[in-house]
């Protein structure tokens, strides 16, 4: 019934005309209404189908309505894009058909960036990123590395400031020192540690500099010169292998010690210089009074009687060439104790010739020279003794005065005592320096009277005042000793 319906209906549906298609009988609303249509009796087609028609055209007007107003702003969005659709859509065929032409190409690039970059073969750039990754995560060791020469530099620089008292930062410089030796040692292929290695050379060379001017300061104590001496081993431990042959023990570490050491007498000494150029004018106003010299004779009608400013300097020169001497030696035997294990080298022989004289220490073999070779402190004694006598044998003829010059000779047998505990005594060898200075006093003098030699009569007071000061020495003991007994007898009989 619904075809025959719809045939009988469809005449009517241009009439009015209107723009709006001709429904389709397949359409399942226009189906379902005829449907409807079947089975309302003819009066309510004819009262009541029209109203309801009517309600719901107007109701579904008034949903599209409002469907408008809410949507008005997409509604026109979808139609510009669906105005612009005819070009898109060729455009997008275009891209589509590019990327099927490419998609192989593609898998071919994946296929060779898979097979070049695998883990299972070896590859240039693979290395170098995980040498990159591998650097990335060891950046603060890497760092902390790289701070080591600057860390060992500042520690040097502040125990140079310091001076010899810091041990702190000597010793912090000299861990750091055997930490880097210690990677040089493990990672000897790496340019990084080679070229830190080789700053660390440099500040080592430094400290070295700083050591050793630490060692000819003044006044150096036996346990600074200990702890440098120590510290110069770690630092420079070919100073100390560096051995000469023979009975020599301390390599040069003692040569330099005892350079140093002596750089610092020079220096001390020098400090005497404005004596010393009175002294000389002394020395000169000596010379001119010698007889026969150029422009000799004696000066104002009197011959030479001066000495007090050359008897100055010689005082203060033995005195400070004492103190340095002793102090210098005993550190030495003290820091290099196996060097003087050894028998002591033999007693400063003077060069010259001493009549009358006999001395009762018998000289031992002296080793061949080619066999053996002596310590450092075999000479020095005599290098010393050589600078002492050198400036004496210059400065002391200008002193005229009799009990002055006395007092000198007593004061070099002092000084000849103090390095005689040592084993460097030349007390014998006052007897050359009265020697060279007889002849400037025989000739200020008129009277032919036969007099004893000054050294003798030196060495005689010397002997008796010690003597005087031994057995006041054992008196005094034995005197408390005596008051002692004698508070003890006194109380028992009480």
């Amino acid at each position: 019934m619904a075809d025959p319906l719809y045939e009988l209906l469809a005449p009517y549906f241009d009439d009015p005309p209107s723009p709006r298609p001709v429904p389709s009988s397949t359409d399942p609303v226009v189906s379902k209404y005829l449907s409807r249509l079947t089975t309302l009796p003819l009066s309510s087609l004819a009262s009541q189908e029209p109203q309801s028609l009517a309600q719901s055209s107007h109701s579904t007007l008034l949903s599209i309505q409002s469907l408008s107003s809410r949507s008005s702003a997409a509604v026109i969005a979808s139609a510009d894009h669906f105005s612009t659709l005819h070009e898109t859509l060729p455009l997008l065929v275009d891209e589509v058909n590019q990327l099927q032409t490419h998609i192989p190409k593609l898998d071919q690039s994946a296929v060779a960036f898979s097979t070049t970059y695998s883990r299972s073969t070896e590859n240039e750039m693979l290395d170098r990123r995980k040498r990159a990754l591998l650097m990335e995560r060891n950046a603060d060791r890497l760092s902390d590395i790289l701070d080591l020469p600057t860390l060992l530099s500042s520690a040097i620089s502040s125990s140079a400031a310091q001076g010899a008292s810091s041990v702190t930062n000597y010793a912090t410089a000299l861990d750091l020192y055997s930490h880097i030796k210690r990677l040089h040692l493990l990672y000897s292929d790496s340019p990084l540690v080679d070229s830190i290695y080789a700053q660390t050379e440099s500040a080592m060379q430094d400290l070295t500099s700083h050591l050793i001017a630490s060692l000819r300061g003044q006044n150096l104590k036996l346990a600074a010169g200990m702890r440098t001496i120590g510290w110069l081993r770690r630092v420079a431990p070919e100073l100390e292998t560096a051995k000469n042959g023979g009975g020599n023990t301390e390599g040069l570490l003692g040569y330099l010690f005892l350079v140093c050491r002596l750089s610092t007498l020079v220096n001390t000494l020098s400090a005497l210089e404005p004596l010393r150029q009175l002294a000389d004018q002394e020395s000169q106003t000596r010379l001119r009074n010698v007889p026969g010299s150029a422009g000799g004779g004696k000066v104002n009608g009197s011959a030479y009687q001066g000495g007090q400013q050359s008897e100055r300097y010689l005082k203060k020169y033995i005195e400070i060439f004492r103190e340095q001497s002793f102090a210098i030696i005993s550190v030495y035997k003290n820091i290099f104790p196996a060097s003087t294990d050894d028998p002591p080298a033999t007693e400063i022989k003077s060069p010259f010739k001493t009549s009358g004289l006999q001395t009762t220490a018998q000289q031992k073999p002296i080793q061949d020279a080619s066999t053996a070779s002596p310590s450092a402190l075999a000479t020095f004694p005599s290098h010393l003794t050589d600078l002492l006598f050198d400036t004496l044998q210059q400065y002391l003829p200008n002193v005229q005065d009799r009990t002055s010059k006395e007092s000198l000779f007593t004061q070099i047998l002092y000084c000849a005592g103090s390095l005689g505990r040592l084993g460097g005594d030349f007390s014998l060898m006052v007897a050359m320096l009265s020697r060279d200075t007889a002849d400037v006093s025989d000739s200020s003098e008129d009277d032919d009277e036969p007099r004893e030699e000054e050294w003798v009569e030196v060495m005689k007071k010397h002997r008796e005042l010690a003597g005087r000061l031994e057995a006041l020495a054992s008196g005094v003991g034995g005197g408390r000793g005596a008051d002692r007994g004698g508070s003890l007898r006194v109380k028992s009989r009480s």
